[in-house]
């Protein structure tokens, strides 16, 4: 037997551990390489899952969007109802407000005429009552005229410089009968400030917070003036009314919300003050109110300060008060389509001693005034007459005929800014309906020679 030496056991030893060696190398690269093989597996089935959620995830934003775009046409649709019906609304309440002014035109002056007459004290107080209907109804109607044309966009600020004082005075002349009628007091102080605002817009401001001032007082009387604060004109008006709860001092800015009026008056519809609010949002002027219960309140408008020396000659006009002369004799041309309104006018010019004649359209006045006995002496036109005709060119086709510049005013139920602005390039006085017949009367006089 063959036994292998001690050198050839230790070399076979020696090559069997270099092989283990080598199969440990080996048998730990093959374990990594399928360890790679099921980690980029897993990789790839990860890959496949959030690609599948990817795409549930974008299909689900697509129908989101869709439904998105399906309710954006809704409401765009809905939005478009909802206009078209308040554009609707305002043009009918627009419309149906004018329509209404006519034959409230023609009341006034038909109780103005009834009140120049010889009736007994109880016939008087009767008058007055109706009187003062008329003037609730009247201050609704234009009250819901001004919501109508801002919820139509049809009432955008024109503003300019403008004398205080030019708005003033003609407040003074309107609410100074109503104040005394009632034992109160009414003070504007003067002033020759000059502020940034539209004219007809913080007039309609300045007539709603002295009409609830006066309303609202019992005993004492309301004071309007202006101070200055650097760049800003504060105007004020303070009454000595009951005063108003903190409670209730937002609330009354609100439509329909009035508190308790005077004894003897009516509280109104609580249009006045959302009216005030509207119009100083438009102009972007500040209102404020600061009120003690049982001392009353003061409510405040800050414009801004402008430079006098910038105003027109017009916006410098001397505003005097015309005073009631006489107008017997004086031979008036009428121009009116309403049957009512210049029947009820014509009885009104006749009782203060005026000869009229009463026509609808300028061909009808060119006609007619063979009737005079001459050229008028004025001329009385509404607006707006039958078949699109214009009152201001018939005044202007009449001043033609006659070859001189007759005295003429302008009345309408119209009470656009654009009328306003018509009437005053051709140098007109416009009357508003219903028509004041103290108004009226001064202006006649005024323009008579």
């Amino acid at each position: 037997m063959n036994l292998q030496s001690p050198v050839s056991m230790e070399a076979l030893q020696r090559e069997t551990v270099k092989l283990k060696k080598i199969n440990a190398a080996l048998m730990s690269r093959v374990e990594r390489s399928i360890d790679q093989q099921f980690n980029a597996f897993s990789l790839f089935e990860t890959a496949i899952a959030l690609d599948r959620q990817v795409l549930d995830r974008t299909r689900q934003l697509q129908q989101a969007l869709h439904a998105i775009e399906r309710s954006n046409d809704d409401l765009f649709r809905a939005k478009q109802q909802a206009e078209a019906a308040s554009s609707l609304k305002s043009s009918v309440l627009i419309s149906v407000t004018h329509d209404l002014l006519q034959p409230l035109n023609a009341a006034r002056l038909t109780l103005s005429t009834l009140a120049e007459m010889s009736v007994p004290a109880h016939g008087v107080a009767l008058i007055e009552q109706v009187d003062r209907s008329l003037l609730t109804l009247e201050d609704l109607l234009r009250t819901l005229l001004d919501i109508s044309k801002l919820d139509a966009g049809m009432l955008k600020p024109d503003a300019r410089p403008i004398l205080i004082s030019s708005i003033f005075a003609p407040l003074m002349q309107e609410f100074s009968s109503l104040a005394s009628k009632r034992g109160l007091s009414l003070r504007i102080r003067p002033t020759s400030e000059a502020v940034l605002s539209d004219p007809l817009m913080l007039r309609r401001v300045l007539q709603n917070l002295l009409a609830n001032a006066l309303r609202y007082t019992q005993k004492g009387g309301v004071l309007m003036g202006c101070r200055v604060k650097g760049e800003e004109v504060c105007i004020q008006v303070h009454d000595t009314g009951p005063g108003i709860p903190e409670a209730q001092r937002q609330a009354i800015f609100l439509e329909f919300q009035r508190g308790e009026a005077s004894v003897g008056d009516q509280a109104g519809f609580g249009l006045g003050l959302s009216i005030v609010r509207r119009f100083a949002s438009e102009l972007d002027h500040e209102i404020r109110l600061t009120s003690r219960l049982g001392h009353g309140s003061t409510f405040s408008v800050t414009l801004r300060r402008a430079e006098s020396a910038k105003l027109s000659e017009i916006e410098r006009e001397v505003h005097t008060e015309f005073q009631h002369s006489g107008l017997e004799g004086a031979k008036i041309l009428l121009i009116e389509n309403d049957p009512s309104g210049s029947e009820a006018m014509a009885l009104l010019l006749e009782k203060w001693g005026c000869d009229v004649a009463t026509t609808i359209s300028a061909a009808d006045a060119l006609e007619r005034i063979g009737a005079l006995g001459g050229v008028p002496d004025a001329i009385i036109a509404d607006l707006h007459l039958d078949n699109r005709e214009n009152g201001l060119a018939a005044v202007e086709m009449i001043r033609q005929h006659a070859r001189t510049e007759i005295p003429a005013l302008i009345v309408t139920a119209d009470y656009s800014v654009e009328a306003a602005r018509e009437a005053a390039v051709y140098g007109l006085e416009l009357l508003k309906k219903p028509v004041r017949p103290a108004e009226l009367r001064s202006l006649l006089s005024f323009l008579l020679p």
